[in-house]
């Protein structure tokens, strides 16, 4: 069983070098200074992450720059940084194509730019896909401004994968302070994360994004971000409340959105996804090199899904590999 790992980052040391020098620096930067371990694995594309890759048991790793990624930069730096990043990415799959794929780099600051990147990125780059972590500074991603990159993402039939970053230091003050050393696990891995990527993917929807690309994909990690437990909830509640899509929020959940578990071992987590999306578009994500899937883990939880043997290859690399093999004029990821 081939298993290929989408949710896998990696980071440029010019990267490292804007967060630190950024007006604003973020959480993700304290975070990095106090875990080396973590900071040498983001910064390593060879030998030892592919010695690390064997032991989770996982044979491909989709690359992808760690969050906060190029969102919060200077739209200058951003777009620079980017096609850096981009460039050295494509290097590093060009060296071991049988082990790593890229998710491409995308400078939202810079909208046009944005879009422009995407192109380049998949057809020239030969990238399948891109990676956003979630907002632009204080812009939400249903922003009308980024309906160009979208359009390019559904044209090419490039998956997008919405990742996590902080919430705003605003909301990590009311929602996420008073315990000290945990403020920011809480505000971040615990949960902060997951509100945020989730109501960055409802604000999508709820804004029309679907209505006007509909069919773009996207991936959400962490077994859907929160939605998917709160779908039932959420979708009469807002229709209640006015909304009105071209399709269901459930529809839209089952026919654009693609989940990953991020490393997250749940079984449980699994047999709910499945029952919300549908086991033909669940994939296998590792986290790395935040979470330890080591000694096999990766390969076990895979090998062991309470499925069938099908699903099983599905969510190991079939589902990943039928997703992106998808482009323009082909057949829909359903079928």
């Amino acid at each position: 069983m081939k298993i290929i790992a989408l949710e896998e980052h990696f980071v440029v040391p010019e990267l490292m070098d804007a967060w630190h020098d950024g007006p604003d620096a973020t959480e993700e930067d304290s975070a990095l200074e106090r875990a080396r371990r973590v900071q040498r694995a983001l910064l390593d594309t060879g030998e030892q992450r592919i010695a690390d890759m064997d032991d989770q048991g996982v044979d491909v790793q989709v690359l992808s720059l760690t969050s906060p990624g190029v969102q919060n930069l200077p739209a200058p730096d951003a777009v620079s940084l980017a096609r850096q990043a981009n460039d050295a990415l494509a290097d590093v799959v060009a060296g071991h194509p049988d082990r790593f794929q890229g998710f491409a780099a995308i400078p939202t600051p810079d909208p046009a730019a944005a879009a422009a990147e995407l192109e380049r990125a998949v057809a020239t780059l030969g990238f399948p896909g891109a990676l956003i972590n979630g907002r632009t500074g204080d812009l939400s991603m249903d922003s009308r401004v980024f309906d160009d990159l979208y359009g390019v993402a559904e044209r090419l039939g490039a998956p997008l994968y919405l990742h996590p970053q902080a919430p705003t230091a605003p909301v990590r003050d009311a929602y996420y302070s008073g315990f000290g050393d945990l403020d920011f696990i809480l505000s971040s891995p615990a949960i902060g994360w997951h509100y945020e990527t989730g109501m960055q993917f409802l604000r999508m929807a709820i804004g029309g994004v679907f209505d006007r690309h509909p069919g773009m994909q996207v991936v959400l990690g962490h077994w859907g971000e929160l939605v998917l437990f709160y779908l039932d909830r959420a979708q009469p509640v807002l229709e209640q409340a006015g909304l009105h899509l071209q399709r269901p929020l459930s529809e839209v959940v089952r026919e654009n959105v693609w989940v990953t578990g991020s490393g997250i071992l749940s079984e449980r987590y699994y047999r709910w996804a499945c029952e919300v999306v549908g086991a033909d578009r669940i994939m296998t994500a590792t986290d790395y090199p935040y979470i330890d899937n080591s000694g096999g883990a990766a390969r076990t939880f895979v090998e062991g899904l309470p499925a069938t043997e099908a699903d099983r290859t599905a969510a190991a690399s079939g589902n990943w590999e039928r997703l992106t093999g998808r482009r323009a004029g082909q057949s829909s990821p359903n079928a």
